[in-house]
């Protein structure tokens, strides 16, 4: 039986998005190519759409784990694929806002520090920001 309070637990982004934002990334930029018909303005906008889009996708590829929690503290991505570590005296509060807007609702995970707040979404963590927030205190509970 493992102890449960020295357990490496880890929230990443789903392994469908980089693909799906590739693909995407691919598709602007050929639809651009397609359809700029000698309009520059066009096509440095479709290569721009799409270089920004393949960032994106590159970087869930290079840093897909956004939020990591130990015994310690937790373990943030911060900037373009660094990490930040956390420990547990430096997390002030561990929410999640939720709004509804036209009809449709968000859940955003919230971890202040006091000097910065990070934000992570469900297509952050590929889960619910409510379970994340609640293993979050369960590991930080445990660890006093």
């Amino acid at each position: 039986m493992t102890d449960q309070s020295s357990e490496v637990r880890q929230w990443r982004v789903p392994a469908v998005l980089p693909v799906a934002k590739l693909a995407g990334a691919v598709l602007v930029i050929g639809l651009g190519l397609l359809f700029a018909g000698g309009d520059r303005v066009q096509l440095v906008l479709a290569v721009t759409a799409g270089v920004v889009l393949a960032g994106w996708g590159v970087r869930d590829l290079v840093a897909p784990v956004r939020v990591a929690v130990d015994p310690e503290g937790i373990t943030l991505i911060r900037g373009f694929a660094g990490r930040q570590r956390l420990p547990w005296t430096a997390v002030e509060a561990i929410t999640v806002d939720r709004r509804s807007r036209a009809g449709l609702a968000t859940e955003i995970l919230e971890i202040d520090t006091g000097e910065s707040l990070h934000l992570f979404g469900r297509y952050d963590l590929d889960a619910a920001p409510t379970d994340v927030a609640a293993a979050l205190r369960a590991a930080r509970r445990l660890s006093r």
